[in-house]
């Protein structure tokens, strides 16, 4: 009996293992493995590996308002739903996850989205976008069924980070993710490029989105049986018409070649199926002529890669078979021998590679059809990927650019993560409780905090700042300060300066996004200790904006010099920052000229920037201005903050531009419009001939609506300095 049962258990365990290798779920072991079941509070087993909470995980994750909301399962999905979809984490705000990684190369993203009903959370529809530092993934995205979005990035930094954008007054939401290490060989610069290819420069650059991943002929290819973790579907829904293609089954024959296709690219439930052309219909008749053709939506405007799996397990000899393949209406491969690069041996595995040109319509078909050379007609095919390419902004979205969110109105402060225990909620109240009775008893200590308290003038250069708030610190004030505003107040308004309100880094400070007592919303600059820029930065730049009223300009509205800190209040800019408005995107364009500002810096950089300026100036404009003009703008779109320069080298640099253009320097013109950004001109010893030059050159006050009187030369001197912001 024990020898039967001994027996029995050997049997099983052989079955289990060449099931195993039949299935190919051996082999690749990545470098970088991150599973995470987003909201979870305990990890998640799925298949034959193990998603990570990233509740335990929170080294990953940076975002804002970490509100727990618990909620039982049965109310967000279906009971034979994965366990990875019972919970989510939501963003109210711009958020992110941020993953180590060891080995640079190709990774997956495989974002995962259950619909669920978030009605009951007064939250309505996420609409939001997801990103990469280099690319956007998903733009003003909305999901509508249970979905797993793949896309596959080239990682070159020591960190991916994935963003998340919830659309203003929305919000966004993840119930799982991975970030996984793609094998080197998969994805090669071997591709065939389908004329015209448009500007495809090679795959290792492009990001990718999974558009279809289709096992011709055979069933769903669940990730537990492909040794890279993909879904292969079944074809039948993409064939255009369905009668025209019959499905081979001979798993059991399939080689895989030495140096050529391994399981990693396929399995083997993919090679060993296929569509081959259905000749029962027609008679089985020699002059047959139709093709088998299986249609994809697309995004207009993209290109797109496809891989073509091939095994020819419908032959019954090497080399009898030729056939046509279609994309669209290109004949891609005319008079193709499926045994061509299996050298002759049958159902041997290969693949081969296509880039299409930019998609004109949303649909993109594939076609295999019998060729005229043929001695008897039939096509097959055994498995398909198609993936879209991105643009030339590095955006696989419709939608060029990610928004940032303001702090929603009329929504509560809901929950950032959705989970499963009931009997969390009670320890939420409890919080809930006592963060109501603490913020009310804080509020009533600061009931003063949102009266701002006016600087009071009293004839003298420097005045202490007092108040019961303060501890004396001494300022220098014009005579049209603003206003102060209690440190106090601040710190409740940025929740003691939290990191995740933080919306701009210069070279003062960070600047945090915060909510006054009565309401208001306030950008808050921190100055920074350790910062070069000191006392006579702060009062300039308090002179000086406190003197700008001007629609089109942001206001100072208080400042804080208390506790030695350095803090300006500005008005909080509800459209966002000039910046996230620009580039200027015109689609209507030629390619070359979509983005404005890289038109520009094209031009730019070859020393040409005057092919692009407008035709009435044409002739008007002296070169060595125009160039010093080009040199300031290419500097201010650097991509770091660090690397732009200060307002005051700006107008400085824009002053000499002018004199360049009005007045013919002594000096060498080439040499002097070569000056650095930052740099002084060897004319200059000191500011007050700066303010000579302003003068003469008719740009001292400004010609603008609403601006109170103040010397443009003044503010030059003032602010000249070489950090960038």
């Amino acid at each position: 009996m024990k020898e039967s049962w001994g027996f029995g258990c050997l049997v099983k365990g052989l079955f289990i293992l060449v099931l195993g290798v039949l299935c190919g779920v051996s082999g690749f072991d990545p470098a970088d493995n991150f599973l995470i079941d987003c909201g979870s509070s305990k990890d998640t087993d799925v298949g034959n590996r193990v998603f990570v909470s990233d509740k335990s995980s929170t080294k990953y994750l940076s975002t804002s308002q970490n509100i727990l909301a618990d909620t039982p399962s049965n109310s967000i999905t279906k009971s034979d739903d994965s366990p990875i979809y019972q919970t989510a984490r939501i963003f109210t705000q711009q958020s992110r996850y941020t993953f180590p990684i060891s080995q640079p190369g190709r990774h997956w993203i495989r974002l995962y989205f259950y619909p669920f009903d978030f009605q009951e959370y007064d939250m309505g529809t996420a609409t939001f976008s997801v990103s990469t530092q280099e690319n956007v993934l998903l733009g003003n995205f909305s999901p509508k069924n249970v979905t797993v979005k793949e896309f596959s990035v080239n990682v070159t930094s020591k960190d991916l980070v994935i963003i998340f954008s919830p659309k203003s007054y929305s919000f966004a939401y993840i119930n799982a993710l991975e970030i996984v290490s793609v094998p080197d060989v998969l994805i090669t610069d071997d591709a065939s490029t389908i004329s015209p290819a448009g500007t495809f420069s090679g795959m290792y650059a492009q990001a990718l989105e999974t558009v279809a991943r289709v096992n011709m002929g055979g069933s769903l290819v669940s990730f537990e049986n492909d040794t890279l973790w993909r879904t292969w579907v079944p074809d039948r829904s993409f064939l255009t018409q369905p009668s025209s293609a019959k499905s081979v089954n001979k798993i059991g024959s399939v080689k895989y070649p030495k140096g050529g296709a391994t399981p990693d690219f396929a399995p083997q439930t993919v090679y060993g199926t296929c569509s081959e052309m259905n000749l029962n219909d027609t008679g089985n008749d020699p002059n047959s002529n139709f093709n088998v053709t299986w249609t994809f939506d697309v995004d207009p405007g993209f290109q797109y890669f496809i891989r073509l799996h091939f095994c020819d397990i419908v032959s019954t000899a090497a080399n009898q078979l030729l056939f046509n393949i279609y994309v669209n209406s290109w004949n891609v491969a005319p008079d193709f021998d499926p045994g061509q690069k299996a050298l002759g041996i049958l159902a041997t595995a290969y693949y081969s590679d296509y880039v299409t040109p930019p998609a004109k319509s949303n649909r993109l078909n594939v076609s295999v059809g019998p060729s005229p050379r043929s001695a008897y007609p039939d096509a097959f095919l055994n498995g398909l990927e198609l993936l879209k390419l991105n643009n030339s902004q590095g955006s696989l979205s419709q939608v060029g650019s990610i928004p940032t969110n303001p702090i929603s109105k009329g929504k509560k402060n809901i929950g950032v993560i959705v989970g499963v225990s009931v009997g969390v909620i009670v320890v939420l109240v409890m919080v809930g409780v006592l963060f109501c009775m603490h913020r009310r008893r804080k509020q009533e200590q600061l009931a003063q905090s949102k009266i701002w308290i006016p600087l009071s003038i009293n004839g003298g250069n420097s005045h202490t700042m007092g108040s019961k708030y303060s501890n004396g610190t001494t300022i220098s004030a014009a005579s049209n300060m603003s206003y102060r505003v209690p440190f106090a107040a601040l710190l409740e308004a940025t929740s003691n300066f939290d990191e995740s309100l933080v919306i701009g880094i210069g070279g003062f400070g960070k600047v945090y996004r915060g909510v006054l007592y009565d309401g208001t919303k306030v950008a808050v600059k921190r100055g920074n200790p350790k910062s070069q820029q000191g006392l006579r930065e702060f009062r300039t730049e308090i002179e000086m904006l406190s003197q700008f009223r001007h629609r089109h300009l942001v206001s100072l509205m208080g400042y804080c010099d208390e506790k030695n800190e350095m803090i300006l209040v500005y008005e909080y800019m509800e459209n966002g920052t000039l910046k996230s408005h620009l580039p200027v995107i015109d689609p209507s364009l030629p390619r070359d000229m979509v983005n404005l500002a890289e038109w520009a810096m094209k031009w730019q950089k070859k020393g040409q920037l005057e092919q692009i300026i407008d035709p009435n100036l044409v002739g008007k404009i002296r070169p060595d201005s125009l160039r010093k003009f080009g040199e300031t703008a290419e500097k201010c779109l650097a991509d770091f903050g660090v690397d732009r320069p200060s307002m005051g080298d700006v107008l400085w640099n824009l002053e000499y531009a002018l004199q360049l253009q009005e007045a013919v320097i002594q000096d060498d013109p080439e040499e002097n419009s070569t000056i650095l950004i930052g740099e002084l001109s060897p004319q200059v010893n000191d500011f007050s001939q700066i303010d000579a030059r302003a003068s003469a050159a008719h740009v001292g006050t400004p010609n603008l609506d609403d601006v109170s009187g103040v010397s443009m030369s003044r503010v030059f001197s003032q602010l000249v300095k070489s950090e960038g912001r």
